[in-house]
């Protein structure tokens, strides 16, 4: 056991001697010219701002886009007649109304729902989705996996459009979100039966598709989704407003690239192209040898080590509902980082509420690099550049109620 330890401790000393004779890697420096063709290189790239440049992106010969079909969907979005208790809607759990919304006075009031905090201080975020720790549906249920509910915003540029990845466009997610007993929980043939003898459905339906099913009512949801796009700071700064992004957030943006962020977190979405594993560095390794963990990282001190020992668990915060991602093999689909700062709480099952926190986590599981508070600060400055509001594409008349 004591010649054990002794060689533990000698190749601890040995990793640390190593890592003071490598050189460092220096830290690339851009000018605003150099940072905007770099992210661009990396497939990096802002959002349309017309109608036709959104044609160009979203449109596909499956589900051809009109402006009489994309107002079709908004009103599809925002009728409570697709639940089977034709209480919540589309926009009930993907908020886009910058208003508080009577739809959630019950969940908020309901003695047994204590997971609220977030919801209650950003229910008027125009973020796509409901800020709950779990995604809360047909009669107040919980998801049984803990799932929080990801954003419709940008969602129809994503290649992935569930935390496992297993559904792939948005009009395939349409369907399950409806039929879904935790979502809204009605079936096709239920959806068709009350389109067919209320709110004027069938007219519309005859006129942009001909005629009215199911498959149709997928489509033009999916058509009003793939207008909810957003611009920001950052869209603008990479169609070439130098001035557009602070210079701490050009700064997060070198690092989001020189760190490797940018390698999963890549596209038009900045995220949602790839499977990914989390964690990727395995988070129960028996040795920190930086010593660098946190508090919500749970590590243990082993008398007279400078060093932490991990107790077994597969992510680095408690995973409540016991999901595991993709086929058990701890695989999710990358999240989307535009307006990840109106999108929290964080991670698959919400457990971790603060961006910064997350941000760290992902430095250190993924990149096996301890962030900074300097390039925490530079980073968050980056993704708060990924904020920003619907584009007007002047499709609608009016405002979703």
């Amino acid at each position: 056991m004591r010649f054990f330890v002794i060689t533990f401790i000698v190749l601890i000393l040995v990793l640390f001697s190593v890592s003071t004779i490598l050189p460092k890697k220096e830290k690339q420096v851009y000018t605003d010219d150099e940072l905007r063709a770099t992210a661009l290189s990396r497939d990096l790239s802002s959002i349309p701002e017309s109608y036709e440049e959104l044609l160009a992106l979203v449109d596909t010969p499956e589900n051809r886009l009109s402006k009489e079909k994309i107002a079709l969907g908004k009103d599809l979005y925002f009728d409570t007649i697709l639940s089977k208790d034709r209480d919540i809607s589309c926009a009930t759990c993907h908020v886009l109304m910058k208003e508080k919304r009577k739809v959630y006075s019950e969940m908020l009031t309901s003695e047994t729902n204590d997971k609220t905090d977030c919801v209650i201080c950003h229910l008027s975020d125009q973020s796509g989705t409901d800020r709950f720790v779990t995604a809360v549906g047909h009669n107040q249920q919980e998801n049984p996996f803990h799932l929080n509910t990801l954003t419709t915003l940008n969602a129809a540029l994503a290649k992935y459009q569930t935390w496992d990845g297993s559904v792939n466009s948005v009009e395939e997610q349409v369907g399950a979100s409806i039929q879904d007993p935790y979502q809204m929980n009605l079936s096709a043939a239920e959806v068709e039966q009350r389109l067919m003898v209320e709110s004027g459905y069938l007219k519309r339906f005859e006129t942009v598709f001909d005629e009215l099913n199911f498959v149709n009512v997928q489509k033009a949801i999916a058509a009003y989704l793939k207008t909810l796009l957003t611009r920001s700071d950052y869209d603008r700064f990479l169609d070439g407003d130098n001035s557009a992004m602070s210079k701490l957030a050009k700064k997060g943006l070198a690092n989001f690239i020189n760190f490797g962020c940018k390698g999963c977190h890549t596209g038009v979405t900045v995220g949602g192209q790839s499977i990914q594993k989390f964690p990727l560095r395995d988070y129960n390794s028996l040795i920190d040898v930086t010593n660098s963990f946190n508090e919500s990282e749970k590590g243990r001190e082993v008398s007279g080590f400078t060093f932490n020992v991990q107790m077994y668990h597969p992510f680095p915060f408690e995973n409540t509902g016991g999901y595991m991602g993709k086929d058990g093999e701890q695989l999710f689909r990358v999240p989307i980082l535009r307006n990840v700062t109106k999108t929290s709480p964080y991670f698959h099952n919400g457990t971790v509420e603060k961006l910064r926190e997350a941000i760290f986590l992902m430095g250190k599981h993924q990149l096996g690099m301890s962030f900074t508070e300097t390039q925490i600060d530079e980073i968050e400055a980056f993704l708060k550049a990924l904020e920003g509001d619907i584009v007007d594409y002047n499709v609608t008349d009016e405002e979703g109620t």
